[in-house]
């Protein structure tokens, strides 16, 4: 299977590369929507890729959308390339395993951000405020500690080279309206409900994530990625203490290397050890088969 950094479908316009996606106007109803093997960290794209990722970022997506369709919507159209239209079939070698048709949403401005231990972020927030995004918490809890109730805590959505900024509540409803807002809250926290019964069912914590959300005619529609190594903390149950930081099946690992690097965060990008690069795919790849039960094939 190819490893793809950049795509040039010709015939259909390029309505967005973003950090990972590349997506194309199929029609005024369809998009083609490929997860490339970019790899973003600190809002900054990095030189080299993470071989095959965005297979895994795909194929995981899919499996969780299905999982989820009797709570929510989604936007998946088709996932086989062998059906998809014709022109397209002479790029399968770039596609297979890391595009989807998907229905043309406008989506929500606000990310649908949901914690469910105190970590990142929140756990920064929380050593100086004693709460996350303004919600309060007990006192005494301790890194990568289980919130019993997980916390919505929504954010901006910035453009690349940017970063989203953790809002209330109130600025979600300003942002995307009362009646929106408060679906996706719901639906949100319902899906990683859900999520994190079953993948701790397969030895696996989800620690936090984010959903996104857009709508097609009057339905709230779930989009992009759901629960993958890019979007969410994955944890094994094995060995899990609170109180220190936890090893992890996701992005963290790349993060970590380079918050130790003399690097302000800012393009360009250093550059990736193989061992990194090689590291944070086989991370990528257990996330999906400790969660699928699935080999990924290649």
């Amino acid at each position: 299977m190819d490893i793809v950094t950049r795509t040039n479908i010709e015939g259909y316009n390029l309505l967005s590369r973003g950090k990972v996606r590349d997506i194309y106007e199929i029609d005024a109803d369809r998009l083609l929507v490929v997860t490339t093997d970019r790899m973003s960290a600190f809002d900054v794209v990095m030189n080299e890729p993470i071989p095959h990722k965005g297979v895994v970022l795909n194929k995981i997506t899919i499996f969780w959308m299905r999982r989820f369709e009797d709570i929510v919507a989604n936007h998946l159209l088709e996932t086989e390339v062998e059906k998809f239209p014709a022109p397209l079939q002479k790029y399968a070698s770039q596609l297979e395993g890391r595009a989807v048709i998907a229905k043309r949403a406008k989506p929500l401005p606000i990310e649908c951000i949901v914690r469910g231990h105190i970590t990142g972020s929140g756990w920064k927030d929380y050593q100086k405020s004693g709460s996350v995004c303004g919600i309060p918490l007990p006192a005494g809890l301790l890194e990568s500690a289980k919130l019993e109730t997980p916390l919505f805590t929504p954010s901006t959505k910035a453009d690349i080279g940017e970063h989203d900024e953790n809002i209330t509540l109130d600025k979600a409803i300003e942002l995307a309206g009362a009646e929106r807002a408060e679906e996706a809250r719901r639906i949100s926290l319902a899906l990683f409900s859900r999520g994190r019964e079953y993948a701790e069912s397969k030895g696996l914590i989800i620690a936090d994530t984010k959903f996104e959300f857009g709508m097609v005619g009057d339905q709230l529609t779930l989009i992009d990625e759901v629960l993958t190594p890019d979007s969410s903390r994955f944890w094994p149950m094995d060995g899990y203490e609170p109180g220190k930081p936890q090893p992890s099946f996701d992005k963290q690992y790349l993060r970590d290397y380079l918050a130790g690097l003399d690097w302000n965060k800012e393009p360009p990008a250093p550059v990736l050890p193989e061992e990194v690069i090689e590291q944070t795919r086989a991370k990528y790849i257990e996330a999906y088969e400790r969660l699928t039960g699935e080999a990924l094939e290649l």
